[in-house]
């Protein structure tokens, strides 16, 4: 499976949340809000999440295996680096 589209979407002023993406993958399945986020060590990526009935937030999309991972949070901290952004705060 291969990204073959990142849109990242830059915020202002909300705090560690630092941009939304939206990944395409092999140009036919695209996932929404991953997040950007400022942590302690860095910045790293959320997968988009729901709250559930017991207050406790669950993803509705991630990858399976931590090589997946690690490879789709460099491609999208690479693309944010190098400023490929577009500018806006709303959500999805």
């Amino acid at each position: 499976m291969q990204v073959t589209e990142l849109r990242i979407r830059k915020v202002e002023d909300e705090g560690k949340l630092k941009a939304y993406v939206t990944v395409t993958f092999d140009n036919c399945f695209v996932v929404h809000n991953v997040k950007i986020i400022e942590g302690q060590s860095g910045l790293f990526i959320a997968m988009p999440s729901r709250k559930t009935a017991n207050g406790e937030y669950k993803d509705v999309a991630h990858p399976i295996s931590p090589d997946f991972r690690a490879e789709l949070q460099n491609k999208i901290l690479d693309e944010y680096n190098a400023g490929h952004v577009e500018t806006g705060s709303s959500e999805e």
